[in-house]
């Protein structure tokens, strides 16, 4: 299989490509093949936003992330369960591909959440026995049974390891096991966690339907192996149809990313839960731009006390300066804060240098601010940061208080 290397949104070389392989690569999210001038089936790639590695049309395509794959991993797993896994853990020398990181990571977290015992729990089975077990459904025993008296139709509470947590654990395992891995560390420890978990049911999880875990003293230590889990489930995809090719591989959107991080670490900052500080996708009111409600609005973060908006921000992951901040994420902006009658709006940018700016906009007394949050570094580098956005948040949640009450 033909390997070519790439780097989010870097132009590659010029690369010799035939027309099936030319197919197979559009089929990736955010890639533009280009010709090259002057020679024909020659191409240039330019990966966008999306990053990681995919096997299609017998190509194996690696993209990696501008902040390293070891930071990388570190933001999603905070993001999907609020785990500060250290950029050690992802740190492994014989790996220069994403899957095989993966798959590494979860071997080593497995064997740390294992090493204090399989986690068991209770679970509910409805059998027909030779002997009594639990309580007897007499209701079932004379629908189907019709006076015989064995079989015995009971039900009973079962200890076992086949539970949930180690489901999600053998089925990223498993999703994992099926991709092309370099490195025989990798497939070793994806073997062991197999066969520990031999007696767990193996269960597909599809990517929109990966489901959370709550978490106690009795299975903290599975904390981190789940998270890692949960992170391999939602953005791995496997044999999926794209057109005509399929594909197979674990591919990352860096603009879901690092909007899922913001959202998270700024309600960790501000002690505050999802029903507070909103996303997108937990909108609870319906916002518009116009009376009629025919301009529907959906900004990455909302603040609500009760049925009042009272900050509002998006996530943009864009590296910009101070004078070319885009146009239409500032009227974006300015349509927020008119909808939703605040003062102002936060724009938080991925990766830039730049001092904090503030618009005033003509005629309507509005303050859109920007900002950027740096990525690189530790993870707790980063949240330190994220800290200082929370309290730009907490100061326009201030004003928009000051204004209401003020009118």
């Amino acid at each position: 299989m033909r390997r070519i290397d790439l780097r989010e949104y870097a132009r590659s070389g010029p690369l010799p490509l035939s027309v099936a392989e030319r197919g197979a690569l559009g089929e990736i999210p955010s890639l533009t093949v280009e010709p090259h001038p002057g020679e024909d089936g020659v191409y240039h790639l330019k990966p966008g936003s999306t990053v990681g590695a995919v096997e299609v049309g017998g190509l194996s395509v690696l993209i990696q992330p501008k902040i390293g794959i070891p930071q990388l991993l570190s933001l999603a797993c905070y993001a999907i369960g609020r785990v500060k896994l250290r950029r050690q853990d992802f740190d492994f020398p014989d790996a220069d591909a994403l899957p095989d990181v993966l798959a590494l990571a979860l071997a080593s977290h497995a064997r740390r959440a294992f090493a204090h015992g399989l986690l068991h729990g209770y679970r509910t089975e409805e059998e027909a026995l030779h002997t009594v077990r639990g309580r007897i459904r007499f209701d079932e025993q004379i629908r189907r049974r019709l006076g015989v008296p064995l079989p015995v139709e009971v039900r009973y509470d079962e200890f076992t390891d086949d539970v949930l947590a180690n489901r999600l654990v053998k089925a990223a395992a498993a999703r994992l096991g099926r991709m092309r891995l370099r490195s025989r560390a990798a497939r070793s420890g994806l073997g062991w966690i197999a066969a520990t978990l031999d007696n767990v049911s193996p269960v597909e999880f599809p990517p929109n339907a990966v489901p959370e875990i709550g978490f106690d003293r009795l299975n903290l230590h599975y904390r981190d192996v789940v998270a890692l889990s949960r992170l391999i489930l939602r953005r791995s995809a496997l044999e999926a149809d794209r057109g005509e090719a399929r594909a197979a591989g674990f591919l990352m959107d860096m603009n879901e990313v690092f909007q899922e991080f913001v959202t998270a670490a700024l309600r960790e900052a501000l002690n505050v839960s999802d029903r507070v500080l909103r996303s997108d996708e937990g909108m609870r009111r319906r916002v518009a731009l116009d009376e009629a409600g025919n301009i529907r609005l959906k900004p990455d973060l909302s603040w609500w006390d009760g049925p009042d908006c009272t900050f509002v921000g998006d996530a943009k992951y864009k590296r910009v300066r101070n004078d070319h901040v885009p146009n239409a994420d500032l009227y974006q902006m300015l349509a927020y804060a008119t909808a939703l009658d605040l003062p102002g709006g936060l724009l938080i940018y991925a990766q830039g240098e730049a001092e904090p700016v503030v618009h005033e906009v003509m005629h309507s007394r509005k303050r859109l601010e920007v900002a950027a949050l740096d990525l690189s570094g530790a993870l707790d580098d980063t949240l330190a940061r994220v800290k200082l956005l929370a309290d730009r948040v907490t100061a326009l949640r201030r004003e928009a208080r000051r204004v209401v009450r003020a009118a």
